[in-house]
């Protein structure tokens, strides 16, 4: 599903105008974006959990030319499903 679709079926289930679902998708995804920032953890209770994780430093290889390089330390963001998420799909 693409964020157009999605829209579309906030709009249709909520009853919005696409632009107001537009709106509300952006905010929940800037919601979880700066949950992330702050306190590095977002739980949506059922459906699950956003963690910020934080990836060390390591050496990696350009897979083009077999050069060593290093990867520089980074926060990544994860994702573990919730109960309901998981029983709705099975």
């Amino acid at each position: 599903m693409t964020k157009a679709e999605l829209v579309e079926f906030i709009a249709e289930n909520a009853d919005l105008t696409k632009a107001d679902a537009a709106r509300a998708l952006e905010a929940v995804v800037e919601g979880v974006t700066e949950g992330l920032k702050k306190n590095g953890k977002v739980t949506l209770v059922g459906f699950g959990t956003f963690n910020a994780k934080k990836r060390e430093a390591h050496m990696g290889r350009n897979p083009q030319t077999g050069e060593a390089v290093e990867i520089a330390a980074r926060v990544v963001p994860s994702f573990k499903a919730g109960n309901k998420l998981k029983d709705a799909l099975n």
